[in-house]
């Protein structure tokens, strides 16, 4: 006779992620025997198997290997960390790495020109501190979550594990791996919404005795509320997984993905504010403003289990980027006669990334004292072609494009592209040698410390092929990193930690030296940053920051001499972060997040004196989403996201209004085979302004926007 207890049977057994589709967690069982033989028999009775079914809380990830390189709970580490989970990004339908980060506290976005991912960490905004299962993804281009169990997002500098660059944070995706020794599952799904929005994905795994390969894929294709401007998109990521022994495990993958859309820059300002028209309006022309990105990469690991105490780690990724876009666009504000000048501009980048990591990780008590001993080594190598021409009005003069009416602002003007006196024509080979060392040091049952050091050898041979200038650099980045963890309950961590990572000139796109700029120091970044990790439940945590994050050896035109940049304190950001993800009890789950943040420049930059708030940087923001299962069957989701004022440039000269969104989802399983899911963005159609990239490219909010997804399963 058998026994089967759920508490909560909502989930069905696998899960895939299908943004906008409804998936359910697995529910671990925890079995037992219980005897059903009466007191005093002596037949030979098998027990009662009891099935207890405990639903995990899906939207509190308590461990990441990312934060330390090493398997650590999140409780253990002393930086402010905030993981979306692969539920919360379903029950959420989020459509982009922008929306998604709206519910992480301290960190916002940028428009990106509407062509890449540009994510503001702590202040500081970043087209290329992304990264994928720890490894360097760093082109400008609109990433998916099609393959992805989960999003992380490191606040604060994280140089000792990632290296160059990530100034105010960084975000690593997880990718969907092929599942040894789990049964085999299979999944399609299917999403249409507002705009003629169309999407399909699919994910299935076979399994076999030591090994089991996956695929997962997606096909979209979708308008916008803004005119004229579409997505088509494809990806299909295989992966395999072999267990050679107990102690070894193979992995291998490959993507290929490609993304096509309408570079979309918004609408200008007028007055110091957004230039009040219908959200729909484009200014410039979306039919000669293409964005497309196509992308293939190979990723090889290895993990090894010398001892109980001694395990290596070994990853490999090539990746090859072509991505070019073109736009046609707002170049000023609306001017008193209602006329908005138009410019042009497109641009070409060709990278291949070679990356190779090698982790080694010792386990190891020096008397009482306990050690987690990461040490490593990084090679790199990323060459990069970058070209860029200028639009104009004639085929020979360098005549601007124009005005247009603010009523009707399509260009439909002649266009000419070719080379400006100051557009790239650019050739660089980025090569790097890393090593790092780490000791996680458990110096007492409730008191640790972390302490680590990279040290990064980055070499750059740079050849501008319209000047003909070759520059030549080398720079040794040093990026500490210490923290102090106080445990005076087990489910209560306070901790203290120092961080500093850098920028070198080359930028974050290995495309911004100059004879001018080659010999100055890198760009140089500090956080301090003291919190609390509450872990209230099994199912329920809460986290608390605050730090400051000081920017220097900025480079400025010298006051005295223009033809020279000089090094000054660049920027300050001081914030307070708070954080809530789990379950209230088990039908409510709850994500929510809180940010106080002030940032000013530190000195006269320009036309910006001392002190200027910086740009893109709201004071509050507040972030609540809450999901509510009334039965097996049916459940509701609401969401809240508010974000303060911004300045949409340094000069802070325009000011994007703050705004408050509410979201709403209904959720409906039929069986544990299929799954449906509606989600309304935008309830109540306010009218708000999303994100900026300067004061003329302003990207209107959705109006109310519906999404409707199935999802199978077998």
């Amino acid at each position: 006779m058998h026994s089967i207890r759920a508490m909560n049977p909502l989930h069905p057994k696998r899960a895939s992620l299908a943004t906008g589709i409804l998936a359910f967690s697995a529910m671990p069982a925890l079995v037992h025997a219980q005897s059903s033989q009466p007191q005093g028999s002596s037949s030979n009775v098998l027990p009662s198997l009891v099935v207890e079914a405990r639903k995990e809380a899906p939207y509190n990830v308590k461990q990441t290997s990312t934060a330390t390189k090493t398997d650590t709970p999140l409780i253990d580490t002393p930086q402010s960390v905030t993981v979306l989970s692969q539920q919360f990004l379903q029950d959420t339908a989020v459509q982009s790495i922008g929306d998604a980060v709206r519910y992480v506290p301290g960190v916002g976005t940028a428009q990106g020109e509407g062509n890449r991912d540009t994510v503001v960490f702590r202040g500081s905004s970043s087209t290329g501190d992304y990264f994928v299962d720890g490894l360097r993804d760093d082109v400008q281009y609109y990433r998916d979550f099609y393959n992805i169990e989960r999003v992380e997002v490191l606040k604060g500098p994280s140089g000792m594990i990632f290296g160059r660059g990530g100034p105010g944070g960084v975000l690593n995706r997880v990718t969907k791996q092929a599942a040894i020794g789990e049964n085999s599952f299979y999944e399609i799904s299917g999403l249409a919404g507002s705009w003629d929005q169309y999407r399909t994905t699919f994910d299935a795994n076979q399994s076999f005795e030591y090994s089991a390969l996956r695929m997962t894929g997606l096909y979209e294709n979708s308008d916008s509320f803004r005119d004229g401007v579409y997505n088509e998109r494809l990806g299909v990521n295989p992966t395999f997984g072999w267990k050679i022994s107990d102690k070894t495990t193979l992995r291998f993958g490959f993507e290929y993905f490609t993304d096509e859309r309408t570079a979309d820059r918004g609408i200008p300002s007028f007055n110091g504010k957004p230039y009040k028209t219908d959200s729909s309006t484009f200014f410039g022309d979306p039919d000669r403003s293409p964005s497309e990105v196509e992308m293939f990469a190979f990723t090889a690991s290895v993990d090894h289990q010398f001892t109980d105490n001694i395990s290596l780690r070994n990853a490999t990724r090539y990746a090859s980027y072509d991505k070019f876009y073109q736009n046609v666009y707002a170049g000023g504000p609306v001017t008193p006669t209602d006329t908005v000048p138009i410019s042009a501009y497109n641009n070409a980048t060709d990278r291949e990334n070679f990356l190779n990591q090698t982790d080694v990780v010792f386990k190891f008590d020096t008397g009482k004292i306990g050690h987690t001993l990461l040490t490593g080594m990084e090679l790199s190598r990323q060459e990069t072609d970058n070209f860029r021409e200028t639009g104009y009005s004639s085929a020979a003069l360098d005549t601007p494009l124009g005005e247009v009416s603010a009523a009707n602002p399509r260009y439909n003007g002649p266009l000419f592209f070719r080379q400006s006196a100051t557009d790239a024509d650019n050739h660089g080979i980025a090569e790097g040698v890393a090593l790092y060392i780490q000791d996680q040091i458990q110096l007492l049952p409730q008191l640790q410390l972390i302490a680590g050091l990279r040290a990064d050898l980055l070499e750059m041979d740079f050849h501008n092929s319209r000047t003909g200038d070759d520059i030549e650099t080398s720079d040794d980045l040093y990026s500490p990193r210490l923290g102090l963890i106080y445990k005076p309950i087990e489910n209560l961590a306070l901790y203290t930690s120092y961080a500093k990572s850098y920028v070198p000139r080359a930028g974050e796109q290995l495309a911004s030296l100059s004879l001018t700029n080659a010999s100055l120091e890198p760009e140089e970044f500090e956080n301090f940053e003291i919190g609390a990790k509450w872990d209230a439940t099994q199912s329920l945590s809460f986290t608390a920051a605050a730090y400051q994050l000081d920017r220097s050896n900025q480079a400025i035109a010298d006051p005295n001499d223009s033809t020279k940049l000089i090094l000054v304190d660049g920027q300050q950001v001081k914030g307070i972060e708070l954080g809530a993800s789990g379950q209230i009890t088990d039908c409510w789950s709850i994500a929510a997040g809180y940010a106080y943040q002030e940032g000013e420049t530190q000195s006269t930059n320009g036309t910006i004196p001392d002190g200027t708030p910086i740009q893109q940087l709201p004071k509050h923001s507040l972030s609540l989403w809450n999901r509510y299962d009334f039965n097996e069957h049916w459940g509701v989701g609401i969401g809240i996201i508010y974000r303060d004022e911004i300045y949409a440039a340094a000069d802070n000269a325009v000011t994007l209004p703050s705004f408050v969104r509410f979201d709403a989802a209904l959720f409906y399983r039929h069986d544990e085979h299929l799954s449906a899911q509606l989600n309304v963005e935008n309830i109540f159609d306010r009218n708000y302004y999303a994100t900026a990239h300067n004061n003329d490219n302003i990207t209107p909010g959705s109006p109310v926007a519906v999404r409707l997804g199935l999802i199978y399963n077998f």
